[in-house]
């Protein structure tokens, strides 16, 4: 049997994170995933990459995962919102005093500088591949035994396991949910004209289509959502005409496009959880909350979970507190319940707005866009937002240690 304070179900982006956050700071934890870290980090394994927010990125820088990504992360210097192709645009700016707005990451890279940090961790076990067979929890701690017959015993459950967490589930946690009728495709690719750094978000009716910049200068990755009853047809597409819709949704902007990656396509809901935390367990990221990507804040809502956990629990412990303990664990779901709902409700919102057909829901879009470029304070307002630095923010998420 082995003992631990915190057990992370889920070693993927956002539970990996959680665990080396609370290394650097002393709090052993083992981490419980069920894939194989080998076929994780083969090139063709996932073509997805993750616009990781200013605020987010910092945290990473502190914990000691920024160092291992030099080099490899696209700065996000500006942001360009239009409905449909018309001329004029929202444009998001990095105040050149500030970090740029974010960094795009190829997911595989980020994956690598996780597992490599958490192979330095001085009290962080990665259990990966292993099963979770059961989870038992109780007054005075958790236990989760494993497929193989192991038992790991702690103060503290973390369900981090995605959107179809059965951490969630089997502890009865209720959640608003929803199906949206699209489907993201993404790809990567190589266009004849530079980026210069800008990232590209095209709302049409029927589903948005964002170019992101990566590197080098020539490369983007492109989300693009469609039609759940359209997905099928386009997923059959030759890449020949595949790659000349993507032409045509993109007017150009970037001039001529050629995919420099496999396609891959997945399916998109929507849901929030009732409550975040039980008796000794918590969940963050997906497990909690999956919004829709077109914000680009799916990750960084699970970074900015990760960053509160992390602070909680660490000025818990020096206060001689159990980690599991239910004022630390109530402290948490103040601190993140409020900002979780209005992101994910703000999400929706957008998908639900950008998608109303017609010609006076589009004029209505193209006023509201202008207004927002000609106010300061609410371009503010939206620039803080995708920095990931509004609200209450966690100590990490501004680039300092607990």
């Amino acid at each position: 049997m082995e003992r631990t304070e915190v057990i992370i179900l889920g070693g993927g982006l956002v539970g990996l994170t959680l665990a080396i956050a609370l290394d650097a700071h002393g709090i052993a934890s083992v981490v419980i995933d069920p894939a194989d870290p080998a076929k994780l980090l083969e090139p063709g394994f996932d073509g997805r990459a993750s616009a990781v927010a200013s605020a987010p990125w910092r945290m990473l820088e502190a914990i000691g995962v920024g160092k291992l990504l030099a080099g490899q992360g696209c700065p996000i210097e500006h942001i360009e919102v239009r409905d449909g192709l018309s001329a004029g645009a929202l444009r998001f700016d990095a105040d050149s005093v500030e970090d740029p707005l974010g960094y795009m990451f190829e997911n595989r890279a980020l994956r690598i500088a996780l597992y490599q940090r958490a192979k330095a961790a001085e009290y962080l076990t990665l259990l990966a591949p292993a099963m979770p067979v059961d989870t038992v929890r109780e007054d005075d701690g958790v236990r989760v035994i494993l497929a193989d017959g192991r038992t790991i015993e702690g103060a503290l459950l973390v369900g981090a396991e995605g959107r179809k967490s059965p951490t969630r589930d089997s502890a009865g946690i209720r959640s608003a949910r929803w199906d949206y009728d699209h489907v993201a495709q993404i790809v990567t690719v190589r266009h004849s004209q530079p980026h210069r750094n800008v990232a590209h978000e095209i709302f049409y009716s029927d589903g948005p289509f964002a170019l992101l910049p990566m590197m080098p200068g020539d490369r983007s990755c492109v989300v693009w959502s469609v039609s759940r009853d359209d997905a099928p047809a386009i997923r059959d597409l030759p890449d020949r005409a595949f790659l000349a819709e993507m032409q045509k949704r993109s007017g150009g902007i970037l001039g001529d496009l050629e995919m420099v990656s496999p396609r891959s396509a997945y399916p998109l809901d929507f849901h929030h959880t009732a409550k975040v935390v039980e008796q000794r367990l918590v969940l963050i990221g997906d497990a909690a909350h999956g919004i829709h990507p077109i914000a680009g804040q799916g990750v960084n809502l699970g970074y900015r979970d990760v960053a509160a956990l992390a602070e909680v629990l660490v000025e818990g412990v020096r206060l001689g507190l159990d980690p599991g303990d239910a004022q630390l664990l109530a402290r948490y779901e103040r601190w993140r319940s409020l900002d979780g709902l209005m992101v994910a409700g703000s999400t929706d919102a957008l998908v639900h707005l950008f998608g109303i057909p017609g010609r006076p829901a589009r004029a209505l879009r193209r006023f509201g866009l202008g207004a927002v470029e000609r106010l300061s304070p609410l371009k503010n307002f939206f620039m803080t937002e995708a920095r990931g630095s509004s609200g209450n923010l966690p100590r990490l998420l501004q680039g300092m240690m607990i």
